[in-house]
Order: C-alpha cells, then structure tokens, then sequence
C-alpha cells in the first residue's frame, strides 16, 4: 500500500441534508432531516469546558491533538474493542469525522483511485472522496436487511480499486454489519491490498441484541484500516467539529501531515473538555445511550407504520429509512416536500444516498431529538394517513 502527499482540488456537491433543513427553517418546522443531536450534553463534558479555558487551553495544540484526548481516546478504543493504539503515534484528532476521513483520502489516495462504498451511502463519504479526485464504486446492499455478498464486492473490484468504506452502524439504513460480514470485506481487503476506511461514530447507538465489531478488530486488519470516529453523536455536541483517525502509525503521519495543512488543530478548549469528560464518564453513560435511543426508536418507527409510512426498521444509528412511495410526486425530493408542506416535518429525500436514480421511494428521519420534540413530530405525521 503505498501513499501519495500532495494538495488536490476536489468538487463539492450540495448537501440536499441541508437543503431540506433550510427548507423546514423558512416554515418554521420540525428539523428531522439534520443529524443535529438536540438531546443534552453530559455534564462532564459540558461543565469541563470553562475550567479547560481558565487553565489555559486557548492556544494551538500539536496538530494530532491534545496528549489529554489522545489518552482517553486510546483508553476508551481499549474498554469497549480491546485495540491498542499508541496515544502518540497512531490518533489524530481532527475537525470532526469528515475532517479526519478528508485527512486519510488526501493523504492515502491518489487522483483516479477507486474506492468502494456500499450503498445507501451517506452523501458527505461520496464528496471528501471526490475531494480528493478519487471515484466512487456503489455496491448495493440489498433488502430485506440491507445485505451484500462477496460476488457482489468481485464484482466491483478492479485495478483501480485502492480502499472500502465501511459506515457501521450506517447512515442512513441503520445496518449493523455482523461480525461475519465484516470478515467477508476482511477476507476481500486482504487479497486485493485494499485500505479499509471506516465510519463507526455510531459505535454507541447499538439496538436488539446487535453488536458494534470495530473492523481493525478482526485479525490481520490493524494495519490497513483507518477507523474515524468522533464525539458528535456520542455527547451531543455537533458543533464542536471533534473526531478522529486511529491507525498504523505510517498512516497517521501521512493524515497528520494534511490535518495540519487543512486544519491546523481542532478546538483546543473542546478537545480539552471532551479528555477530561470522557475519564469521568463510566460505562453506564454509553449503554444508557443505547436504552434511551432504541426508545426513541421504538416510539418513531411506531408512528410511521401508523401513518403510513412504512419503516425499514434500524439495528443502530439514529435515523430512519422510510417507505413513501405511495405519496404525491414523481421523486423522493418531491414526496420529502408534500411531508414538509403537509405536517411541518422535514425529512431528507431519500435519492440523496443513493446513485443511479435509486431510493426515489424512500425518505430518511432523524430520531435524535427531545422527547417533546420527537412526540410532536409524531402527532403531525398521523395526518399523513388522512390525506
């Protein structure tokens, strides 16, 4: 696996995420298109921030992040997968996850590089890729359960191809790989020298008996895997831009270098309070996350089969792929529109994370909102039966 150091231009393709919820702002509705996280931050993260302030954290950190977070990020990758990352060599804390993942591509790829996504794919993988003037090869998972078969990744595989994603838990689809489909991408990476760059900032959002398998895990896959995480989802705190890479350390370097070019360092006071909450934070704050969010699942999804709007029900993550094609319109934009027009409530089309004229049936919720919020949303989308 080789790797190529150099600044490249890429393209920026609009975010219909952010279409829809300027469209629900100028109506003054509901915001269920925007991962935006409106539950509350842990006090252990939010109360650390002035003290990380007053003690001085207000000038550039070294640009892999602040020793405190590193630390932490390293001890908590042990807690829960058992990974053993050096705090000093092989984490990266960057501009929240799609900046450390725009990092690894500028850092990893090279202009005309292939690299593999599954599909329903999460629009903003599609455009750091881009970025970094690399191509994207859709795999289709397939229902029921959002599955794939190693025919299916033959199939896509050619010279060309450098790397995969793998999002698990996913955005949008909510699929939980298992372990053994992970081992069948293994098994695949392996024998075409692929990287393997994964987005596991769901990690915590686990439901039914699912289990989160972080990929570098598997045997063998340490040292081609890029895992990018971050603390988003985790506390709430979408607008700190906080995440990370871990990785082989000739990685590291090589992300490093571009994260600083990009970046300089993320928000030292932030990554500050995010170290020194995290080592207050037991494990019951992340399996209560899991508890609370499969409620608000359960409640959600509920509400949607009752309205019509048939669910394809999520093993993780927080949002929610739902069956609209029986509403006005010729596409997924202009049912998302009748929803929003009708109920007050934005959703995301779901042709926003697919290619080829895929997922014109489908429309994408988010259900990480407040309670009160989630149970008015709730109400308003009954209407939709009626009409």
């Amino acid at each position: 696996m080789g790797l190529t150091l150099g600044i490249r231009h890429g393209c920026v393709m609009q975010s219909e995420i952010r279409a829809m919820s300027i469209a629900c702002a100028k109506v003054g509705g509901i915001n269920l298109s925007q991962g935006v996280c409106d539950t509350p931050v842990p006090e252990a993260i939010s109360g650390s921030v002035a003290f990380a302030i007053e003690q001085g954290f207000n000038t550039y950190s070294h640009f892999a992040g602040l020793k405190i977070l590193r630390e932490a990020v390293c001890e908590k990758q042990k807690r829960f997968t058992g990974l053993e990352f050096d705090s000093e060599s092989e984490v990266i804390v960057s501009a929240g996850a799609t900046g450390a993942m725009y990092c690894a591509f500028q850092a990893l790829l090279s202009p005309g590089d292939e690299v593999i996504v599954f599909e329903p794919f999460y629009g903003y993988h599609i455009s750091t890729l881009l970025a970094a003037e690399a191509v994207p090869v859709f795999v289709p998972l397939a229902l029921p359960g959002w599955t794939f078969t190693l025919h299916d990744l033959e199939h896509a595989v050619t010279s060309k191809t450098k790397g995969i994603i793998v999002n698990t838990p996913s955005n949008p689809s909510g699929k939980v790989f298992s372990r053994e489909e992970l081992e069948v991408i293994a098994g695949f990476a392996g024998r075409y020298d692929l990287f393997v760059f994964t987005d596991e900032i769901y990690e915590h959002f686990i439901y039914d008996g699912n289990r989160h398998c972080s990929f570098a895990s598997l045997p063998g896959m340490m040292t081609r895997t890029i895992t990018i995480s971050g603390f988003s989802k985790t506390f709430s705190i979408t607008g700190w831009r906080l995440g990370y890479a871990l990785c082989d350390a000739r990685w590291a370097q090589a992300i490093g270098y571009f994260n600083d070019l990009v970046y300089v360092c993320a928000p030292v006071p932030l990554q500050a309070a995010v170290g020194e909450g995290m080592r207050r934070l037991d494990e019951g704050y992340y399996s209560m996350l899991s508890s609370e969010y499969r409620e608000k699942r359960d409640r959600f999804c509920e509400a949607l089969s009752d309205a019509g709007l048939t669910p394809h029900i999520p093993g993780g993550a927080y949002y929610v792929l739902a069956d609209v094609g029986h509403l006005p319109g010729s596409s997924a934009a202009q049912r998302a529109h009748y929803i929003l027009e009708k109920t007050g409530v934005a959703s995301v089309p779901g042709s926003a994370f697919f290619s080829c004229g895929r997922g014109e049936d489908l429309v994408r919720f988010c259900f990480a909102k407040d309670n009160m919020v989630l149970d008015e949303a709730c109400r308003r989308l009954a209407s939709i039966r009626n009409m």
